[in-house]
This record gives structure tokens, C-alpha cells and sequence, in this order.
């Protein structure tokens, strides 16, 4: 039996390699990989005696050969393909052990196109592919986790077709991610990331109970690893409902930076949300824009839970609560709660991932597109319109709810008042519907907008909307402008005596 070795990531390959000596193989290796096992002592022979070629063109070609992929690729129980390789002295390869040269990593360190050219793997992918073609007959190991259950499957002497079936499966999608990332970066240098085709690539972290529905079935991947580094899940699974509504309330909260700031949401869009560095503050103040959405919500939050925030939490029935990290204090009270879902990122804080790129599924494809981001900046540079100018405190609460605006479902309207949102109209097809229903919640809810600032996330179209901010008593609004009937609602703000921001950018959320 004989074994190619050839990897860039040489994390245990020594190991793997004595393994598979004391088992019986013939090691084959090239480059570092032949110096890493014959300096530890395993004997090793190079791929250039099997090729009866040597390297050449500084290593571009050291694998692709007749003598490599014939041994890799030739059916063993194909007696024909047995006499050829017999004819042609072609010696078996009974598996192959891969993975390629460091592309993302290069991408990561270096402009120099040059370098990244080099760091694309040819003959690697070509006898990963080779072997898991011929699975049947060949292990193919691409991932160094595998490498004791391959060792132990041999060693048992079991057939082995199902480990080489998963393992067939792993190194097609170990080739197709890094096709896929090369394709995406290319398209991304010279196409301003809008090529003729575009590669979505996620690694799954797990499987979901089901969908939306218990009908569907669903699972969460992930980008760069970014769940498998930073989620933690303490207390319960996550559904796939959960994890879109964690989605919209981890980027409100965490869109303030270091503040700390609590978030409620339920179905994808804000019910709560208040900034205070007392997070138990914040918690109760977010709870008073609407408590009874907030029941059976998803809360997350910009900092440690505390035990008293988690006895506060406990009052009610929550579903979710993520947050930076827990007290084990406050760990110890939610245990009484046997339906709540705890989530955290082992950090002070929340954290994002910051996405470059959206997509969204429609029938028959997907929309692409450059994600979308408040920039601090658009709000502190925003353009006074009218007569009026906004106070320090209401330039603040404009920050808030021109941001949760902007990660609300259109059409939208938020009106906040001393750091916490007190009425959100999300969703609508009308934008003076929106501030309507606002205002018709907040006073459910028994809460004074009097004094409060509100935000669109586009313009408004008429000036309806700022009637009716002006009949509650809204003081600032900040929007992005751009209406052809702008003159009309500045006017309007200056008859109410309302101080008007336009920042010149819209934030649409469909």
C-alpha cells in the first residue's frame, strides 16, 4: 500500500504519517512536507523517484504526472485497468493526504499579485479531485481532524467505503470553497466584486430542530468561522427563527460600539431598545416601548448580564437572551427558567462580524449586493434644514433612532426620548401609516412622546409625517432627504418649530 502526502498545513502530519507506516505503507511526499517526515525520521520517498521527473518551474509542477494521478485514478477491480497500469508501470495510490497552499491566508497579508498568483495550489486540487473520484478505492484526507478515525478505520481492517464516501463528499467541497474563494477574489480585484458568477460558500456550525416551520428543514453556516470562534450557546439549542431574530437585535445593540445598550426584538424587527451604561436601566427602560411584544422576545444585550439584570429578565417569559457574557450569578437564575435560550460571545461586548456583502434568496436566484452601514459620521455631519437647531441631548437620541431605523424593516419610523426608544412603526407601506401606528402604540403602552426625536430611514414623501410628529410633540427629526417635495416638509418643520436633519443617505430594509 502506498500513501501521498503532500500538505501546507502540517499540523500532525507526522503523526499521520508514522501511523500509516506502522500500518504498512509506503510514504510518497514533495517539498516541505518530504523535509518535515524525513527529518523526523519516517522514511519518505519523493514524488520525483515515482514521476521519474524532477520539480520543475519553481515547483509549478511537481504532482502532475502519469505516474501520480494513473496510481490515484486506476480501478482496482477493473481488470483491464489492472493490465494497463501493469503495461505502463503504474504502481497504486491508496490515499492521498492533501490540503492547499494558503490562499486566504496570502490575500489576507499581501497585496502583491505576484505572490497571490503563486499561492494558488494546481496540482493539489487536481489529486484531490483524482482520489476522491476514486473513492472506492482510495481514502482521500484533506482536513488533519480526520486523521486518527482514518488510521483507526484502516487498522481495524473494515471496508471502509462509508468513511471514504464522507470523506469523497469533504474533498469535493474542499475544492469547490477554494475554487470558489479564488473565482470571488479575482471578480473582487478586477470586477468590483460583480463577476459573471458569484459563490456563496458557508461551512455549517449545525443543524436547526427544522425551518421556519416544522416542516422545513434548517441549518446555520457560517462565513470564516465566525460562530464556531465567538457563539456559545449556554442554555438551549437555537431554532432557525431564533437565530434570524439574534441576527436583527445583535446588530442594533452592537451598532453603538462600547455602550452599553439592550435590544428587544420580536419577529426580526425592534420592539425595545434603550442605551445606558446601567444594562439592568437599559433593559427596563427598552421594555417600556413595548412590553407585550416583548413577551416571548429575543433580547440581546451590549455587555455582561449581571444577576440582577437576569432577575429582572426572569419576570417575564423570554425566549432568547444573547449578550456579550454572563455573571455565573445571573447563569444560576436563569436556571429556573426551563424554556429560556441562553446565548453569549464570550466577550465584554457583542460582536459582528461586518459582513462586506447582502444577499437575499427570490425565486429563481438571489440579489447581491454591498452590505449596508450607518456610519457614525452621517449623522454628526447630517445638514440642519430649517430654522432650528437640535440640542446636544437630541443630537444623541438621533444617533439611536436614526440607526434603528436603519436595521428596520421598511417602511419605518422611530421616535426615541432620552436615550430609549418609545414608539417604532416597522413594515408599512405607507411612511405616515408608520408614524401613525407608532404613535398609536406609544400611547397604548402609556408612554409620552412629548419631547421625543424621530427618524426615517427615507425620505418622507409629504408632509403628513411631520404633522403628526408635530401633534405628539416630536422636537427633532433627521432623515435622509431627497424628496421633490422637501421644500414642503422643511417648511412644515419650521410652522411646528421642529429641528430638521437631512444626511443625504438612505437606508432602505426590505
Amino acid at each position: 500500500m502506498r500513501a501521498l502526502l503532500s500538505v501546507s498545513d502540517k499540523s500532525g502530519i507526522v503523526e499521520f504519517a508514522q501511523g500509516l507506516e506502522a500500518l504498512g505503507f509506503e510514504i510518497i511526499s514533495t517539498g516541505g512536507t518530504y523535509k518535515a517526515l524525513k527529518d523526523a525520521g519516517v522514511k519518505v520517498v519523493e514524488a520525483s523517484e515515482v514521476t521519474k521527473f524532477p520539480e520543475c518551474f519553481e515547483g509549478r509542477v511537481k504532482t502532475l504526472n502519469p505516474f501520480i494521478h494513473g496510481g490515484i485514478l486506476h480501478k482496482r477491480g477493473d481488470e483491464a485497468h489492472l493490465a494497463q497500469a501493469k503495461e505502463l508501470g503504474v504502481e497504486g495510490i491508496d490515499l492521498v493526504c492533501v490540503n492547499l497552499y494558503p490562499f486566504k491566508a496570502t490575500i489576507e497579508r499581501t497585496d502583491d499579485f505576484e505572490e497571490i498568483i503563486e499561492n494558488i495550489d494546481i496540482g493539489g486540487p487536481a489529486m484531490v479531485r483524482s482520489a476522491a473520484k476514486n473513492f472506492e478505492s482510495v481514502y482521500i484526507v484533506t482536513d488533519s481532524a480526520d486523521y486518527a478515525r482514518v488510521l483507526e478505520n484502516i487498522g481495524s481492517q473494515k471496508d471502509g467505503l462509508e468513511l471514504r464516501r464522507e470523506l469523497m463528499i469533504k474533498a469535493f467541497e474542499h475544492t469547490a470553497a477554494y475554487d470558489s474563494m479564488i473565482a470571488n477574489y479575482m471578480n473582487s480585484r478586477f470586477n468590483k466584486g460583480f463577476g459573471d458568477h458569484q459563490f456563496i460558500v458557508g461551512k455549517k456550525v449545525f443543524d436547526t430542530r427544522y425551518g421556519e416551520n416544522p416542516h422545513q428543514n434548517g441549518a446555520l453556516y457560517e462565513f470564516d468561522g465566525f460562530f464556531s470562534k465567538n457563539f456559545k450557546q449556554i442554555k438551549g439549542e437555537a431554532s432557525f427563527n431564533n437565530l434570524t431574530d439574534i441576527n436583527g437585535a445583535v446588530k442594533i445593540a452592537a451598532s453603538f460600539g462600547d455602550r452599553g445598550a439592550v435590544c428587544i426584538v420580536k419577529h426580526g424587527n425592534p420592539c425595545g431598545f434603550a442605551l445606558n451604561e446601567d444594562l439592568t436601566q437599559a433593559y427596563i427602560d427598552a421594555l417600556k416601548c413595548d412590553s407585550v411584544s416583548a413577551f416571548g422576545g429575543v433580547v440581546a444585550v451590549n455587555g455582561i448580564v449581571s444577576k440582577e439584570l437576569a432577575l429582572k429578565m426572569n419576570e417575564m417569559f423570554l425566549e432568547v437572551v444573547i449578550a456579550g457574557d454572563f455573571e455565573p450569578a445571573a447563569l444560576e437564575v436563569f436556571e429556573t427558567k426551563k424554556r429560556l435560550k441562553l446565548f453569549s460571545y464570550g466577550s465584554d461586548k457583542l460582536v459582528l462580524s461586518n459582513d462586506k456583502n447582502d444577499f437575499k434568496h427570490i425565486d429563481g436566484g438571489f440579489v447581491y449586493q454591498d452590505s449596508d452601514m450607518v456610519k457614525d459620521s452621517e449623522v454628526a455631519n447630517a445638514a440642519k434644514q430649517g430654522t432650528l437647531e437640535a440640542t446636544d441631548t437630541q443630537m444623541k437620541d438621533l444617533e439611536i433612532a436614526y440607526k434603528i431605523a436603519s436595521l428596520t424593516k421598511s417602511n419605518c419610523v422611530v421616535y426615541v426620548k432620552d436615550a430609549m426608544m418609545v414608539a417604532v412603526g416597522m413594515g408599512m407601506t405607507s411612511r405616515v401609516d408608520a408614524a401613525q401606528c407608532a404613535l398609536k402604540k406609544a400611547s397604548t403602552m402609556g408612554l409620552d412622546v412629548s419631547g421625543a426625536v424621530m427618524a426615517s430611514e427615507a425620505f418622507f414623501p409629504f408632509r403628513d409625517s411631520i404633522d403628526a410628529a408635530a401633534s405628539a410633540g416630536v422636537k427633532a427629526i433627521i432623515e435622509p432627504g431627497g424628496s421633490v417635495r422637501d421644500d414642503e416638509v422643511i417648511a412644515a418643520a419650521n410652522e411646528h418649530g421642529i429641528a430638521l436633519y437631512f444626511t443625504g443617505v438612505r437606508h432602505f430594509l426590505h
